[in-house]
């Protein structure tokens, strides 16, 4: 027993010993971490942060380490800090030191699908995610094509029990029950009526609010999806995809069928959805050619509009022409779409060492590595099966001499194994197909490629897929498929309204359809897709909008859309203005973008907001030539045309002249009101920069509110001599004093378009 006793002892302090001595390590161990410093703390006696930063470091050394902590890198934009590799016990040290705010842990960086959430710098620390509660229990309507409600983006975890306002309904139909429904998909229905009256022998292939087409279950998961880890476009992207609001209810109201689509279903699918109690209606969709009183979409936003429920729209995808927008509705918020800062990508790399990044999306991570290079002029034209017909299985040069997709069609009829494709076209930087092994490079690296390929004996080229890269610049920029304005369903409101990433935007998808293809017989499916247009920029502003109703529960439509519009950023990530792609890269003009690029956090604290009632959209129609019965048409009747006033409480200005006034000096007045929606007291300075040529006057030129909410009233009087058919453009920006708050409108002077 005493032997057992002494061994169990002994046992028991060498367990001990090594206990503590593994802690010991653990605690001497170093990690990397990144520490948040007030930089107010520093002492005068440094010269800069940085000898602040490395001071504090040395003063924690630990004397159990032979060496001391390490500086990784130091901060003082972004934020104040620096980052280091520290000890646990050095790190409590440091936690004790003048100055020191925060430290956590480094984390190795995931990128996101979508991306757009982090391009618009939304983020869980600060800003409009944390204070909107990421959207908790806004409503998003959405007005599509229906939904795949078996997609992860509509998977209910960490979602709360459905507010208690909500009136909807999961509708039974074709391949899908009420128990597809839940806690973030909250309901479904479908409007066919229309499309069976039109054609009363048609037989709905999908007779639900299931998703045929792809296009509503792809905007609905952008506005509100969940969560969904390792979405991917087959490896580009690859990350967690989420929606702009991703703890918002998503409905969807099916109107749009394989079979047609009719106004009719439309306006019953938004009658529906303002009666369930959605807060924010999404519809990527629009009428051309119509008046305002004919529209559905104006005539049923408009009595949303009422009952306090914004209605977010798309601009349409006949850009770059101007005057092509639609739903130009006064009392709407209508996008424009931009690019984004991500590039899916090939690298290509050279015999001599020279590593290109060129653009691909070809779905499948093919194997060309140390390949012959060809360069023939000839060949390189790919533009038929003859020119081709006598290449061999090597990588091949085509010349920017002909359509990328016709090449592309061509040399996936070929023995090439890979191509590399010289443009710089817009359009190929907007689609996800790319049916063969290959990348496009532009003519200046091109070039570089053919002397490579003429120079060398034997020239070799490699190429890797599946790679994503972001933080590109310029970006964003206007696509050029963005409608523009002005408004042909009233050209005297500025539309669009803002700007939003629409061009590769990735969304869920429906699983059984087309989306990629490999040579001209493979195609391919996938859970998520990247698509274009205005129809993807809508969705976003959708999202940013719900968490804005979350966050301000008591802002109007009208005050939801200024705070978008006058805190919208008309300056890409290098801090020039936005380019238009539609126009050769030059500047973009408010027609093209709005106010500018969407900025999510800015709008949450926008300082004053111009706002809007019903009745204020009623004396502008009164204004204009229309009956009575067109404008009851509009409004059912619910206001008189006592006072008619064209000049709307809008937060942009336009100004338009016609031929027969081309060459001469004009004037025009327009009269404002702002809400200070600020915390407190405020003052607020006038800064004007006038379109070319013309001279801007705003009295009072300072606005002083004593209290939240306080209203003021300015007047700003344009004079500009009228130059057919120039578009200037510049801004009224009102500065609050010893404050960040801008509050910006774009003001614009355009040639007149005749109404629809």
């Amino acid at each position: 027993m005493g032997l057992v006793k002494v061994s169990f002892l002994l046992c028991a302090w060498l367990f001990f010993m090594v206990f503590h001595g593994s802690l010991t390590l653990a605690d001497d161990e170093r990690s990397s971490y990144i520490v948040h410093m007030d930089k107010s703390f520093m002492p005068k006696a440094f010269a800069s942060h940085e000898h602040w930063y490395m001071s504090a470091i040395e003063s924690v050394k630990s004397t159990s380490h032979a060496y001391g902590p390490t500086l990784i890198y130091t901060y003082d934009n972004a934020f104040h800090g620096f980052s280091a590799l520290l000890s646990k016990n050095e790190l409590q040290t440091l936690e004790k030191s003048s100055g020191f705010v925060s430290a956590y842990s480094d984390r190795t960086v995931t990128l996101d699908t979508t991306h757009t959430f982090e391009f618009l710098s939304l983020n869980p620390a600060t800003g409009l995610w944390p204070a909107s509660n990421y959207g908790k229990d806004v409503i998003i309507g959405v007005i599509d094509t229906g939904v795949w409600p078996e997609s992860a983006s509509y998977k209910d975890d960490g979602m709360t029990a459905v507010p208690s306002r909500w009136k909807g309904t999961c509708e039974e139909g074709q391949e899908f029950n009420a128990s597809l429904c839940n806690l973030k998909l909250i309901g479904a229905r479908y409007f066919n009526k229309g499309v069976i009256a039109k054609n009363p022998d048609v037989k709905i292939s999908m007779n639900s609010a299931r998703d045929s087409m792809g296009h509503g279950t792809h905007t609905s998961s952008t506005a509100g999806g969940n969560y969904v880890e390792g979405a991917s476009f087959f490896g580009y992207a690859l990350g967690t995809a989420r929606g702009m609001a991703p703890r918002s209810r998503v409905a969807m109201y099916k109107v749009l069928w394989d079979e047609g689509r009719y106004a009719s279903d439309v306006l019953a699918g938004m009658d529906q959805a303002v009666a369930d109690g959605v807060d924010i209606i999404s519809i990527s969709m629009g009428f051309d050619d119509v008046p305002l009183y004919e529209d559905p979409i104006a005539i049923a936003s408009f009595g949303a509009m009422e009952k306090g429920v914004l209605v977010s729209s798309s601009a349409g995808n006949e850009g770059p022409r101007t005057a092509t927008l639609h739903n130009g509705i006064p009392w709407v918020l209508t996008v424009a779409a931009g690019s984004i800062d991500r590039y899916f990508a090939g690298t290509l790399s050279l015999g001599n060492g020279l590593v290109i990044t060129g653009w691909t999306v070809f779905p499948a991570r093919a194997k060309i590595r140390n390949l012959p290079l060809l360069y023939n002029k000839t060949m390189s034209l790919c533009d038929s099966d003859e020119v081709l017909s006598g290449a061999p299985s090597a990588v091949i040069v085509c010349s920017d001499t002909g359509s990328f997709s016709s090449q592309l069609y061509y040399i996936s009829r070929s023995n090439v194994a890979a191509a590399i494709f010289i443009t710089d076209s817009p359009d190929v930087f907007k689609s996800q197909l790319f049916s063969y092994p290959g990348v496009v490079v532009n003519p200046k690296d091109g070039a570089v490629v053919i002397k490579y390929a003429r120079s060398s004996s034997e020239p070799l080229a490699s190429i890797k897929f599946q790679q994503t890269f972001v933080g590109t610049k310029p970006a964003p920029a206007v696509a050029d498929y963005s409608s523009r304005g002005p408004s042909p369903s009233y050209p005297g409101i500025l539309k669009p309204d803002i700007m939003a990433p629409g061009t590769l935007v990735l969304a869920s998808w429906i699983p059984y359809d087309s989306v990629a293809y490999i040579g001209n017989n493979i195609e391919l499916s996938s859970d998520f897709n990247p698509i274009s247009g205005t129809s993807m920029s809508c969705p976003h502003a959708s999202g940013l909008a719900a968490l804005l109703k979350g966050a301000h529960p008591d802002w109007s439509p009208a005050a939801i859309r200024s705070a978008m519009m006058t805190t919208a950023n008309p300056l890409d990530n290098t801090h020039n203005s936005i380019q238009d792609i539609g126009t050769g890269f030059k500047s973009a003009t408010p027609l093209a973008m709005g106010s500018g690029h969407v900025d999510p956090n800015r709008a949450l604290n926008p300082g004053l907001v111009y706002d809007a009632t019903a009745q204020d959209y009623a004396n502008l129609l009164c204004s204009m030539n229309f009956t009575q019965n067109q404008i009851n048409a509009i409004t059912r009747a619910s206001y008189n045309c006592m006072n008619k006033s064209s000049d709307l409480n809008y937060p942009s200005f336009i100004t338009l002249y016609t031929n027969q006034t081309s060459g001469r000096t004009l004037q025009q007045t327009f009269y404002r009101t702002v809400t200070n929606v600020g915390d407190a007291a405020a003052t607020y300075k006038v800064k004007v920069t006038a379109p070319k040529g013309s001279i801007i006057t705003v009295l009072p030129d300072t606005l002083m509110f004593q209290k939240k909410n306080e209203k003021k009233s300015y007047t700003m009087t344009i004079n500009f001599k009228a130059v057919t058919p120039a578009v200037t453009h510049g801004s009224l920006v009102w500065i609050e004093k010893n404050s960040k708050n801008t509050v910006r409108s774009p003001i614009v002077i355009s040639p007149a378009v005749d109404m629809w």
